[in-house]
C-alpha cells in the first residue's frame, strides 16, 4: 500500500542526499521514473517498483509492472535487478515458478536481467519481489507525468482493472466460485494476465505523437492513476465513468466481490493526455498496433483543489481533492488475511 502524499513528502521525497543537476526528473509524487542526463542527447530512465498484492503470477508482473513505468517516460526497457523476497522454507518449485516467470517477461520485451539480490527474508509470509527496471532514449523523447497542458484530451487505452481481473480469478478463485462465477469467466479473466505490458503502446505514442503526459494506473486502479497525473500536472481531470471501457469478466469479478473495478490495480492500461488535434492520429495509430482506446474526458485549469470530477454513469457527480486512493485489491487482501 502507498504511503499517503504528506507521509511521503515529509518523510521520503524531502531526504534525498546531495542534489544532482544531471538529474532531470526526481523524487516526486506522481512522476513514473527517474531521467538522469547522460549528456550528447541521451538519458538514462530508471524506475523500482515492488509487487506484493500477488501470487500467482509475481515474477511475470515484477518484469512487467516496471517496465511500464519506464516506457511511459518515453524509454524503452533494456535492463533488470531484482530483488527476490522469500519466506524461510519457501520450497524450490515455488523460487521456479518466480525466476521462470521474470526469464520469460524479459525476452518478450527482448531485455536483460542483469543482476539483483535473493534471500530468505524472515518475518514475511508470501514471496515479494522488487525490480529496478532500466532504459535509454533521446531527451527530447522525454514524456512526464506531469506535462498535462488545460485543453488536452485523456486517452485510455484497453480497459480498466487488467491486471486486478487476473489476480482476483487466480488468487481469489475459490470465494468467487462461491459467489457463483463460472468457470469460463475465472479462466478468460485470469488470461488477462498476458496483456499487461503498455511497453508497445507507449512507444507508439511516444514516436508518432509525443503526449503531452503518459502514466501506467497500478495501485489505486484508473482513478488513482488520474489523480497522479492531475496532481504532477497541477490540473483538473474531467472523467466520463460510460466512457471508461470495462471488460465483461472485470465486470463479473468486482460485482460479485463488491468492489469498484476504476479502483482496482490496472497494470496493462495506458492513460496519456494529447492535444485534441493529435487525437485522431493517436487514436489510428493505435488500431494500426492492435490497441484499443478511447478519450474519457478532458483537462481544464486546476478549478480550486479539484484533481478530478468524475462523472458516474448514474448522473452523479464525484469530486477528488486527495491524490491518494485506496486499492481495492489491497483491501480484499487485508479483509482475507484478517479472517
Amino acid at each position: 500500500m502507498k504511503l499517503r502524499p504528506e507521509v511521503l513528502t515529509k518523510y521520503v521525497l524531502s531526504r534525498i542526499g546531495v542534489r544532482d543537476p544531471a538529474v532531470l526528473i526526481g523524487p516526486t509524487v506522481g512522476e513514473d521514473s527517474a531521467v538522469i542526463d547522460l549528456g550528447d542527447g541521451n538519458v538514462l530512465v530508471i524506475h523500482s517498483d515492488p509487487i506484493t498484492g500477488a501470487v500467482e503470477y509475481l515474477g511475470w508482473l515484477a518484469i512487467h509492472v516496471p517496465s511500464n513505468d519506464v516506457a511511459v517516460t518515453g524509454a524503452r526497457p533494456r535492463w533488470f535487478l531484482p530483488v527476490i523476497y522469500l519466506p524461510e522454507g519457501v520450497s524450490n518449485e515455488v523460487i521456479d515458478r518466480i525466476t521462470n516467470q521474470m526469464d520469460l517477461a524479459a525476452k518478450e520485451l527482448g531485455a536483460m536481467i542483469i543482476g539483483g539480490h535473493t534471500e530468505y527474508t524472515p518475518g514475511i509470509e508470501r514471496p515479494m519481489v522488487a525490480v529496478t527496471a532500466l532504459g535509454i532514449t533521446r531527451k527530447e523523447s522525454i514524456v512526464r507525468t506531469g506535462g498535462a497542458v488545460s485543453g488536452d484530451l485523456i486517452l485510455m487505452t484497453k480497459t480498466a482493472g487488467i491486471e486486478g481481473t487476473s489476480i482476483l480469478a487466480t488468487d481469489f478463485e475459490n470465494e468467487l466460485k462461491a459467489k457463483g462465477v463460472s468457470e469460463d469467466i475465472l479462466l478468460r479473466a485470469k488470461g488477462f494476465i498476458k496483456h499487461i505490458s503498455v511497453v508497445r503502446e507507449a512507444l507508439t505514442l511516444t514516436e508518432n505523437v509525443h503526449p503531452n503526459s503518459m502514466h501506467d494506473p497500478t495501485e489505486g486502479g484508473i482513478i488513482a492513476g488520474l489523480l497522479e497525473m492531475a496532481y504532477a500536472s497541477k490540473k483538473t481531470f474531467i472523467v466520463y465513468e460510460d466512457r471508461i471501457r470495462i471488460a465483461k469478466e472485470t465486470a463479473i469479478l468486482t460485482k460479485a466481490l463488491g468492489i469498484d473495478p476504476l479502483k482496482l490495480i490496472s497494470s496493462g492500461t495506458l492513460l496519456a493526455t494529447i492535444p485534441p488535434s493529435k487525437a485522431n492520429e493517436a487514436l489510428r495509430i493505435l488500431r494500426e498496433v492492435g490497441i484499443d482506446a478511447s478519450i474519457i474526458g478532458v483537462v481544464k485549469d486546476l478549478e480550486e483543489d479539484k484533481l478530478l470530477v468524475l462523472k458516474r454513469a448514474d448522473g452523479t457527480t464525484e469530486v477528488y481533492r486527495d491524490v491518494y486512493v485506496e486499492d481495492e485489491l489491497m483491501r480484499l487482501w487485508s479483509m482475507k488475511e484478517d479472517t
